[in-house]
């Protein structure tokens, strides 16, 4: 018996008759991946209580009938998202009305991608055995692709995405990201983030696409396209969150988490704009950010998150917490009441879920606030089909890693890197050059792709499916050799690509003054210099660093930022591929010195303007 079979028994012995044929909509699910067909007709009868929504018009009216029916623990519990494998179970779901689920670091369901749909499904049909039934949700950091799924295409992260200044291909990667997630189970991303870093300390630049306003709101505009499409319902989209509101990456000194003063004009010019396109382009959530504004922890600023995102902006969608946000910033009542509707608890739901519980019997937060974020959440979950379809999507697990879609991540690779510095005719490379590539950031796709890549700090290790530099330059010329540590007096190449960076991180673990490359790999770029070698150097970093020494040593200089795990864009970047020229521009400036920070983007004392890039090699 194959498992939609399975599904289609448990749903008729839940008694949940569908309006239409429910073995004709299965069907479909396996018969290939159809992306603009329609949905089909809710089904009618719900849970253990069999709660007939088809004697309602409309959905909002079936909204109102289902918080109506709902008890204050079923209510808070939508309100609440556990990780999976963190002290939940699919029974634990089902006796706590649990709304939600994430995947983040830990274990995971298996190697292939219908193990995760498998896995997830077990945790829906609890759900769907509740007393009414209502559907869960499954969410994951699909920041730049479905990069929890080891095999899965990894985009590059979105400092390299605005850099080719290619909207097109932005929303593309985006809708590709929301394929890869439904054929692993997934119907909810916690992106894109559309924070507007302006200090290099910040371990979270690579995730925002840029410090100017005007660009990070294009971007914006063609990821939340991408993910949602033009119906959040269809099989293969899914919601997008802007995250994290408001002002993180304003926080003095770039620090995670710290405190941004921003004066009310600059709120107001600078940092809402991206959050206002976001609303206006119909995102399904936001995410509050772990930092403060002008002291306010934004988990508990009701200003800005129930007057001005709710209220100001018109924001109809779900507001939820960070990593542990119910708790971490203080008791429930404050962020539920300052307009949070989700809290992200991993292992530590009940504690939330009771405390909670206990401020609106003890009148601390009022229902009406319960309802409100009950509604919302009710509606998304509508919005997304799964009140007409709560399963995995199975024909799309096939797609996950394909050749298609890596075909279009290489292309944003290429497109991504930055031309600093182009001289003595050393690129293009010609396959028939004598060729070296030094470093180990070119031999490892885990060092190439960054942060939030299969791990939530990433890997040092090459991963599945992807594809290193030094591979992607041995396919153009096969006897390029290799030497990890440096130039050698041995060595036949007289040209040297020298791939260079930061190790990967993400989040706290990234905050760092140490903005330079180490002596190690200062050293591969002076070994090669001394041997009078055409040294072309690449940069894998996940932010602007301070690089004019490294700069002057080098014929040709390339911003490759964090490219994900298509290696051969950059071989196609370097030997100008099928007549490819540059066309990427720096999504920020570039430093001289550290004491020029923070820059603007067009402060005189950068070494690059916002916007610098060679269009010629």
């Amino acid at each position: 018996m194959n498992k939609t079979k399975i599904i289609i028994a448990i749903l008729a012995g839940l008694s949940l008759s569908a309006c239409a044929n429910l073995e004709d909509s299965s069907d479909s699910r396996s018969s290939g991946a159809k992306l603009d067909q329609p949905r089909p007709d809710i089904i009618c009868e719900w849970g253990t209580e069999r709660f007939d929504l088809c004697q309602y018009e409309s959905e909002p009216e079936m909204v109102k009938a289902l918080i109506e029916k709902m008890t204050l623990q079923e209510k808070i519990g939508q309100m609440t998202q556990s990780v999976w494998h963190n002290g939940v179970n699919p029974d634990i779901i089902r006796e706590q009305n649990i709304g939600s689920i994430i995947h983040t670091q830990g274990p995971t369901p298996g190697p292939l991608p219908l193990d995760w749909i498998n896995k997830f499904d077990e945790f829906q049909i609890q759900a769907l055995q509740t007393r009414l039934g209502i559907p869960l949700m499954t969410a994951v950091d699909a920041v730049h692709g479905q990069n929890t799924f080891e095999g899965a295409v990894i985009f590059p992260h979105n400092i390299g995405m605005a850099a080719t200044r290619n909207f097109d291909l932005i929303q593309r990667a985006a809708e590709i990201t929301a394929i890869e997630m439904a054929g692993t189970g997934f119907n909810w991303t916690f992106s894109p983030c559309i924070a507007m870093p302006l200090h290099e300390y910040w371990g979270r630049v690579y995730e925002g696409f840029s410090e100017d306003k005007d660009l990070t709101i294009s971007a914006v505009s063609a990821s939340v396209k991408g993910h949602q499409g033009d119906d959040l319902g269809l099989r293969h989209t899914v919601a997008a969150t802007a995250k994290h509101y408001l002002g993180d990456g304003a926080t003095e000194g770039g620090r995670e988490g710290g405190n941004a003063i921003i004066d009310e004009a600059t709120l107001r010019d600078y940092h809402l704009p991206p959050y206002a396109q976001a609303v206006n382009q119909g995102i399904a959530s936001i995410m509050v950010g772990f930092n403060s504004v002008n002291g306010i922890n934004m988990h508990q600023h009701q200003d800005l998150v129930a007057n001005v995102l709710k209220g100001e902006l018109g924001f109809e969608g779900v507001v939820l917490t960070d990593w542990n946000g119910g708790i971490r910033y203080g008791e429930p009542h404050i962020v539920i009441n300052a307009g949070v509707d989700v809290a992200m608890q991993p292992g530590n739901h009940e504690e939330f879920m009771s405390k909670l519980t206990a401020s609106v019997n003890d009148g601390t937060v009022e229902m009406s606030r319960i309802d409100d974020a009950v509604r919302r959440i009710l509606t998304m979950k509508f919005n997304l089909g799964l009140f007409k379809d709560p399963f995995g999507k199975r024909e799309f697990s096939l797609k996950v890693g394909s050749a298609e879609h890596r075909k279009v991540a290489r292309q944003a690779v290429r497109e991504s890197l930055v031309l600093l510095k182009s001289e003595n005719d050393v690129l293009p490379l010609s396959p028939s050059d004598d060729i070296a590539v030094i470093g180990e950031h070119a031999d490892s796709t885990g060092l190439q792709s960054g942060g939030w890549s299969i791990n939530w700090q990433g890997t040092t290790e090459s991963y599945a499916g992807a594809t290193s530099i030094i591979d992607g330059i041995r396919s153009i010329a096969p006897n390029t050799e290799y030497l990890s540590q440096g130039c050698t007096a041995d060595m036949r190449a007289n040209t040297a690509v020298v791939v260079v960076g930061e190790q990967p991180y993400a989040e706290f673990k990234g905050d760092t003054d140490q903005l330079w490359l180490n002596d190690v790999h200062k050293g591969y770029i002076d070994s090669c210099k001394k041997l009078d070698k055409s040294v072309v150097v690449v940069l894998i970093s996940g932010r602007t660093l301070i690089i004019e020494d490294d700069l002057n040593k080098s014929d040709a200089f390339i911003a490759a930022w964090l490219p994900g795990s298509e290696g051969s864009g950059v071989a196609d970047f370097l030997f100008g591929i099928d007549g490819f020229t540059p066309v990427g521009k720096s999504p920020y400036a570039w430093p001289k010195s550290f004491d020029d920070l923070p820059l603007g983007r067009f402060d005189e004392k950068a070494l690059f303007p916002f916007g610098y890039g060679l269009t010629e090699y």
